[in-house]
């Protein structure tokens, strides 16, 4: 099994609306693509800088999901939510291995 990790900051002033965003249309939208099992997603604590941020990690069976998700759903997601909050949000992805 394997995580797809999505770390965002995203400007206080508008994380409330950020984060209502993600859990009612953007989190539905990549568990609706099939290729994750779950997802959690986490605030945070840990860290100095001006707006909150949080971790949304999306659990998939085998490498070629995530594979498939990035070439043919990815770019699709991304740019909606590049378009919504264009300047207002820095994000990072990592793939993790649960051993």
């Amino acid at each position: 099994m394997y995580i797809y990790n999505v770390t965002v900051s995203i400007d206080k002033e508008i994380a409330k609306e950020w984060y209502h965003w993600m859990k009612t249309v953007h989190i539905p939208q990549v568990m609706d693509t099939g290729y994750f099992t779950e997802y959690k997603m986490c605030k945070v604590l840990n860290v100095d800088d001006e707006g909150e941020t949080y971790s949304t990690q999306y659990t998939f069976k085998a490498m070629p999901d995530i594979e498939n998700y990035q070439k043919h759903e990815a770019p699709r997601l991304q740019a909606e939510m590049k378009v919504l909050y264009e300047g207002k949000y820095i994000a990072f992805r990592t793939l993790l291995e649960i051993v």
